[in-house]
């Protein structure tokens, strides 16, 4: 039987995996997804903070989006709010 990352963890290179070798399997597996849920749910929070921060300050991201460079930096600074805290 083959885990979640092949062989990987047969440590004892008899070909299956015992109850450890699952357990470090599963485990691996467990850290990767709880590192790629959390990345994603960072980058969504921090997406939303600042769509939260432009919609106080009466802007809309997707207006933003559709502008050039310097129309955008303009109405941002116009807005009282810094260019270089937004990534578009």
């Amino acid at each position: 039987m083959k885990g979640f990352f092949g062989d990987l963890f047969d440590m004892n290179h008899d070909g299956k995996l015992d109850g450890f070798e699952e357990a470090a399997d599963f485990a691996a597996f467990a850290t990767m997804m709880d590192s790629i849920n959390k990345t994603g749910a960072f980058e969504e929070t921090e997406k939303e903070e600042a769509e939260s921060e432009l919609e106080a300050a009466e802007l809309n991201a997707t207006d933003l989006e559709f502008m050039d460079e310097d129309e955008r930096r303009e109405a941002i600074e116009d807005a009282g709010l810094d260019p270089d805290d937004f990534d578009f």
